[in-house]
């Protein structure tokens, strides 16, 4: 597995990879209408435009140099807050789950946290998406819920999650 930088050039890719892993993720917790809203919204061209343009903003494609397909993305941003990195997206298309991507790619993440100075990873997963039992095996714990307003009458019912390095068991 091998994680590559993203460019503006790799939005449809970043995109196609997107709708595919949340077509399998979401399909039970989210309704259609909504799915599409999100997806039109947050990977938009240009909202993704936006974010590869912010220095603090990082998008990985994770590649499978075996098939020499890919696998998934993730999407961080450093200096969300003092001293913490916030993972905004971490997906991966259903074909490539238990390859162990989501385990390198939440490594790799670690490292680069420690490279900035960060010192705590947060992000947000859905209150009914089992990926929350994914984040706890990688060392992340719930500190609190949320329900945030996305806009067209639909909200996201979250956990929020944080993980420490320093805290990190091996």
């Amino acid at each position: 597995m091998k994680l590559i930088k993203a460019t503006e050039k790799d939005i449809p890719l970043i995109q196609d990879l997107a709708r595919r892993s949340w077509e399998h993720a979401y399909a039970e917790i989210l309704s259609g209408e909504q799915m599409e809203y999100m997806l039109s919204t947050m990977y938009s061209a240009e909202e993704m435009a936006i974010q590869l343009q912010q220095p603090c903003y990082h998008y990985y494609l994770i590649k499978d140099e075996n098939s020499n397909s890919y696998d998934g993305f993730i999407g961080y941003e450093n200096g969300y807050e003092e001293n913490t990195t916030k993972l905004h997206r971490i997906y991966l298309i259903p074909e490539s789950k238990g390859k162990g991507a989501g385990k390198n790619a939440l490594g790799f993440l670690k490292e680069r946290v420690a490279e900035y100075g960060d010192t705590r990873i947060i992000l947000n997963v859905n209150k009914y998406n089992p990926a929350r039992n994914f984040y706890e095996s990688q060392g992340f714990s719930v500190y609190g819920e949320g329900v945030f307003d996305i806009g067209n009458g639909f909200v996201m019912d979250d956990y929020l999650m944080e993980f420490h390095p320093e805290n990190q068991r091996d």
